[in-house]
Parts: C-alpha cells; sequence; structure tokens
C-alpha cells in the first residue's frame, strides 16, 4: 500500500485496527512510535545500482492500556511527517514486534489495516542463472541421465 492509498483508507475509519498475518488484532493501546522516510541504496547480486524508498512506521505496544490513537491524530503525524520529511507517495513497511521486528506490507480491507508478509527474491536472476519457472525432466530423460554416472545401485555413493 502506497502512502496515498493509507491517507485515504484513514479519512474513511473511526477506530484504528490493524491485524497480523496471524489474524491476531494488534492490541487497541498500541502507538506509532516512528513514521520514517527510509532510502537503501544496493547492488544487487548482477552488479546493477538499485534504490528505494518506503514509508516506515513502527508499531509498538505498551502497558498503557488506556492509550488509543485515533485515526484523525494518526492522520495528522502524517501530515507532519510529509512536511517535515519529505515523503513521498511510497510503499509502506511496518515493523513490529514478534518474537523479532517483524518488517511487513500494509494492505486494507475498508474496516482494518491487514501487516502482509514480505519476501526476499533474486532482484538479477538473469544474471544468477536462476531459472523464472522450475525445470520440467522427463522420467524418461532422468534415467539416461543417471545412466551416464558413475553412481549405479550398489556402489555406495547413495
Amino acid at each position: 500500500m502506497k502512502l496515498i492509498e493509507f491517507k485515504k483508507a484513514l479519512s474513511t475509519i473511526e477506530i484504528l485496527q490493524f491485524i497480523t498475518p496471524t489474524g491476531q488484532i494488534v492490541p487497541a493501546h498500541f502507538h506509532v512510535t516512528e513514521i520514517g522516510k527510509v532510502t537503501k541504496q544496493f547492488i544487487d547480486c548482477g552488479g546493477q545500482y538499485r534504490e528505494e524508498r518506503v514509508v516506515r512506521f513502527q508499531l509498538w505496544t505498551a502497558d498503557d492500556h488506556d492509550h488509543r490513537l485515533a485515526a484523525a491524530k494518526l492522520t495528522k503525524i502524517v501530515a507532519l511527517g510529509e512536511e517535515k520529511l519529505g515523503l513521498g507517495d511510497w510503499e509502506i513497511e511496518v515493523e513490529y514486534q514478534g518474537q523479532t521486528i517483524g518488517k511487513y506490507g500494509l494492505d486494507f480491507d475498508g474496516i482494518s489495516f491487514h501487516l502482509v508478509n514480505t519476501i526476499t527474491a533474486c532482484l538479477a536472476s538473469d544474471a544468477c542463472g536462476i531459472p523464472s519457472q522450475k525445470q520440467k525432466i522427463e522420467l524418461q530423460d532422468l534415467t539416461i541421465a543417471s545412466a551416464n554416472t558413475t553412481c549405479k545401485p550398489g556402489g555406495g555413493c547413495c
């Protein structure tokens, strides 16, 4: 979810709720302890320079069970971040404490925000020789290929 989509979603709700990928509701007394602009400059495994910018929110819960962050208040905090940090309409990344700090994407179902699992991937698969799809091998080709190796049943290599 990008920042503009997030702000639009915030304007449609009164109760601010986040749900983890396991379906657990983030306790209602959570805090947004940070809103930041994160720029990552890196070289991928193919040697190409890349740059990525995200808006990062950090969610945190404490023992102050009477705390409630309203959508209108978070809207003001986001506006301040745009003014002070120069936030752009970038993807939102959410940090939330599980067994370790988890990094999630964000989605909205019309009522609640959902923390979405993120994945890694090779950005230069063409340079690494990684096939785009799993190669399919015919069983008959497999027996021909294995007949040409030194490993044979009873040979002790398996």
